[in-house]
């Protein structure tokens, strides 16, 4: 028999955590919403229904284990275990990392330049500034990785780190694309101040919808947190 309860604290995405302009950045989101499932320190999947709003209470209700934020009527997201522990990615040398970040096509072209993971225009201290550019391939498919210094101790900050790089692994320089799901395994905080290594990885497309798999690794070479994505082509015109 299910169970249904409305009694859990409202979510809410504070506006400096966006991702498109106006909207949530998926990984935080993601991650806040994850923190009311009893997961176990397990995996944890997160599916986005629409953009997350900023600033705005969303009631967050529970059936049988599976938590609904909802807005303006409707579920925004919806999270629940996962049955499987995402695979993550191998990780790369701090030096390459640092190298690859040269390269980030977000310098010179950027479709949401104020999200809050991989946003240029974002402040150091503000933004977690992750810029992944290409490495080596992994089996073929396009690997990126970038340098990411933590500013905190805080789960919800380790999804978002965990999220926009398997979308610039995926050529979202060529399409634009938002989170569609995430799946994370978050195995400990980062310590603040540390240069962290944060890997992506594209594996494969279908239409519209790209599949992605990310990896944090902490400067002692011990993994943070692994995740797998689905991402979705949108219209620029959906953002204009």
């Amino acid at each position: 028999m299910s169970t249904f309860s409305s009694a859990l604290d409202p979510l809410v995405v504070p506006a400096r955590f966006n991702g498109p302009a106006g909207s949530g950045n998926g990984g935080w989101s993601a991650g806040a919403l994850a923190a009311y499932v009893d997961a176990d320190g397990g995996a944890v999947e997160v599916t986005l229904r629409q953009p997350p709003p900023l600033d705005t209470p969303m009631e967050v209700v529970e059936d049988d284990g599976v938590m609904t934020a909802m807005h303006e009527g409707a579920p925004a997201l919806v999270a629940r275990r996962a049955a499987l522990a995402p695979e993550g990615v191998p990780a790369v040398s701090m030096a390459l990392a640092r190298e690859a970040a040269t390269r980030y096509p977000g310098l010179e072209q950027h479709p949401f330049p104020t999200c809050f993971t991989c946003g240029t225009d974002r402040e150091p201290g503000d933004g977690l500034r992750i810029f992944p550019g290409r490495v080596d391939d992994l089996d073929g498919r396009p690997r990126v990785a970038a340098p990411w210094v933590a500013e905190e101790a805080d789960l919800r900050v380790v999804w978002a780190a965990l999220d926009c790089a398997g979308a610039w692994a995926a050529d979202m320089e060529d399409r634009m694309m938002v989170l569609g799901r995430m799946t994370a395994e978050v195995l400990g905080t980062p310590v603040a101040g540390e240069e962290h290594v944060v890997v992506g990885l594209a594996r494969g497309s279908e239409g519209r919808k790209h599949r992605t798999a990310t990896t944090v690794v902490d400067p002692r070479g011990a993994v943070l947190g692994r995740a797998e994505q689905v991402w979705i082509e949108v219209s620029p015109d959906a953002f204009a």
